[in-house]
C-alpha cells in the first residue's frame, strides 16, 4: 500500500478515529469524574515534579489533541506524544501489574502496548493529504 492507495488512507483514517476516540474518552472521564486531582497526587507520590500541573496538562492534551488527531492534523507529534505518555504509564502503573488487563490479571500492560503500536503506525505512516483524510 502506498500513501496514494485509497484503502491505505481508509485504514489509517479508521485507526486515527479509533485511537483518538479511546484517548478522548480516557481524558474526558478523568476530567468529568474529578480524577485530575487524584492523578496529580499520584504523580506527586511518584516524584513527578508539579504533579498537579502535569496531570492537568496530560488531561487537556488527551481531550484537545484527539480531535486534531482524528482530523489528520499534527498526527506525528501527537502520536509520538501519546507513545511517550503511555510508556510512562506502563513504567509507573502497568508493568508491576503484569501483562493482562483482564482474565489472567488486572491492569496490566497489554492494552497500553496495543495503543503504543497503533500510535507508532500512525507516526510512521506517510502524511496523508487533507483531501484524503
Amino acid at each position: 500500500m502506498t500513501s496514494n492507495d485509497p484503502k491505505a488512507r481508509q485504514a489509517l483514517l479508521a485507526l486515527r478515529l479509533t485511537v483518538a476516540t479511546l484517548i478522548f474518552i480516557h481524558g474526558s472521564f478523568r476530567l468529568l469524574s474529578g480524577g485530575v486531582a487524584g492523578f496529580g497526587e499520584f504523580l506527586d507520590g511518584n516524584h513527578i515534579p508539579l504533579g498537579s500541573v502535569v496531570a492537568w496538562a496530560i488531561t487537556l492534551i488527551e481531550i484537545s489533541g484527539t480531535p486534531a488527531l482524528a482530523l489528520g492534523r499534527w498526527v506525528r507529534p501527537l502520536a509520538l506524544y501519546y507513545v511517550a505518555e503511555l510508556s510512562v504509564g506502563i513504567a509507573l502503573v502497568h508493568a508491576s501489574e503484569g501483562w493482562f488487563v483482564v482474565g489472567g490479571g488486572r491492569n496490566g500492560a497489554e492494552y497500553s502496548l496495543l495503543l503504543i503500536a497503533c500510535f507508532l503506525v500512525l507516526a510512521w505512516a506517510p502524511p496523508q493529504s487533507k483531501a484524503a483524510a
